[in-house]
């Protein structure tokens, strides 16, 4: 099913959806940061975007999470039901929502699920938006079946075509969105909505051709590639955090007196803290172990126990690293050993 939504009435469209979901939007803030956000209000989305500058990931696992409290002779574990209700994820970008797909192999799976995860991530519609102009730190063309158009686990995706949205549903719960009173597609905004589409996909000018990166990767354990690119990095952590792929966590006890919680927190590979062992040793001491663990578990661990990369090519940590450590340059690097 394709629909048009006018521009001028998409406010409306967003307080229908808003009658029957909690709704997850970009929105600008005070920082001038886009940011994901549950909104009350349609006037509180901000559209004239790129990407937010920290993926929606946290909505389904939480950067920080109380697993149970305790105090003597009583434990309270959070009620799955306080968090199953209807959600929608609204205007996410494809690099996102491919993102999500990448997480359910860990939190989602045959062998384990995680509870809190999985009754967020099955109560959860996406609704995601084309990225029209790409910035240039994006590589997401990169991966198989990606794109700034990809539409894999989206339930409907939008289009931007001038003065409308195209909406198409793509799955059952797409289907189920309020679209009833939307006009259809006429073939002309089916047209405009294809060439948009190409003009997105030639503004991605960097695609890397990882066939033989596992293969290199399983070579160069020990080699002094690791020696130079390490130096330059600061491990503040920024790529792992701002990462929508990036899943690693602590979990602490929080306590005063007799009473406390157990909290998982999000962590990273890059903190030297993050392999401490409690003999005092550390198997990877130096930023060199941890960099090279980073790249390791993202191009070739992770594709050989789930056969996709653990990255989506969205740019973030290209942008936002401190000393502009690229992280296309570091696999071109590999690439060219």
């Amino acid at each position: 099913m394709k629909k048009i939504i006018e521009k001028a009435k998409f406010a409306d469209f967003v307080g229908t959806l808003l009658s029957d979901y909690e709704v997850f939007a970009p929105v600008k803030n005070e920082n001038g940061l886009v940011l994901f956000s549950r909104i009350s209000s349609p006037e509180e989305i901000f559209l004239d975007f790129r990407n937010s500058k920290k993926p929606p990931k946290e909505f389904l696992f939480p950067q920080v999470e109380t697993l149970f409290e305790y105090e003597p002779g009583k434990v309270k574990v959070p009620s799955v039901e306080a968090i199953a209700q209807r959600r929608l994820f609204l205007c996410v970008r494809p690099c996102d929502v491919k993102s999500f797909l990448i997480l359910d192999e860990v939190f989602d799976t045959e062998e384990f699920q995680d509870v809190y995860y999985v009754t967020r991530r099955r109560n959860t519609t996406i609704l995601a938006m084309g990225c029209v102009d790409p910035p240039s730190t994006c590589f997401c063309t990169t991966f198989d079946e990606m794109g700034p158009f990809s539409r894999e686990g989206a339930d409907a995706f939008l289009v931007d075509i001038g003065d409308r949205f195209l909406i198409e549903t793509l799955t059952e719960r797409g289907e189920s969105l309020p679209l009833e009173s939307l006009p259809d597609a006429s073939d002309e905004d089916v047209q405009t909505a294809e060439d948009v589409e190409k003009k997105a996909v030639e503004k991605v000018d960097r695609k890397l051709e990882l066939s033989k990166l596992g293969e290199k990767l399983d070579g160069m354990f020990e080699s002094p590639f690791w020696d130079a690119l390490h130096e330059k990095c600061l491990t503040c952590g920024v790529c792992t955090y701002l990462c929508p792929t990036c899943h690693c966590f602590d979990i602490s006890d929080e306590a005063l007196d007799s009473k406390g919680r157990r909290v998982r927190n999000w962590d990273s590979c890059m903190f030297p803290l993050f392999t401490l062992q409690a003999s005092g040793h550390n198997p990877r001491p130096t930023s060199k172990e941890r960099m090279r663990q980073r790249i390791m578990h993202k191009f070739n661990y992770f594709y050989k126990n789930y056969g996709v990369y653990a990255c989506v090519g969205c740019g973030r940590c290209v942008e936002n690293c401190p000393v502009n450590l690229d992280i296309r340059k570091v696999l071109e690097g590999i690439l060219s050993l």
